[in-house]
């Protein structure tokens, strides 16, 4: 999940500008599901980006079966998400020759666009095990929010694209 995340942090860290909004405390709160009883893996921040990764409870970082992934980008404004799909999976083409994306659902003509996504890749480069997630990017007021979840499989089934689809779909964007 990270192949796929750190090249993406990259391409956007040229989008942010100097003319940020640090008084902002605009947030998107993402209800995660409780049965899955999640704790934080991973959180770092890095001036402008934001990045929080988690996973089961009784799971480690390097050995998890469900991952969940939320990354703020603080200062992106105004930027196309279908571009950003696009750039997420030529990033994942890369690592991942054989994946696949697939457009779920999108946005474009609210106050803050959104998109859904799952990119599918069977393996890695050096790697045979698989990787699918579900992303939903939305283009908040004074950031953008990238997140996923992850599962280590070759595809996403239906219920858990419906499942994580709604979810996702129901987030809140606090100003």
């Amino acid at each position: 999940m990270k192949r796929i995340l750190l090249p993406f942090l990259f391409i956007f860290l040229a989008a942010i500008t100097h003319a940020q909004d640090t008084t902002s405390t605009e947030k998107l709160i993402i209800l995660w599901p409780t049965e899955y009883k999640w704790k934080v893996a991973s959180s770092q921040q890095d001036g402008k980006v934001q990045l929080i990764e988690i996973i089961p409870e009784k799971e480690r970082l390097d050995k998890w079966t469900i991952m969940g992934t939320m990354m703020s980008l603080n200062g992106v404004k105004n930027l196309s998400v279908t571009m950003v799909m696009n750039a997420m999976y030529d990033q994942a083409k890369q690592i991942a020759p054989e994946a696949m994306l697939t457009l779920i659902e999108k946005n474009e003509e609210v106050k803050n666009p959104w998109v859904i996504f799952k990119i599918e890749a069977p393996a890695y480069t050096g790697d045979k095990k698989p990787e699918s997630q579900l992303y939903y990017v939305i283009q908040g007021n004074a950031a953008l929010y990238s997140n996923f979840v992850a599962v280590k499989e070759k595809k996403l089934s239906d219920s858990f694209v419906e499942k994580w689809t709604k979810i996702f779909k129901s987030s809140i964007l606090e100003p």
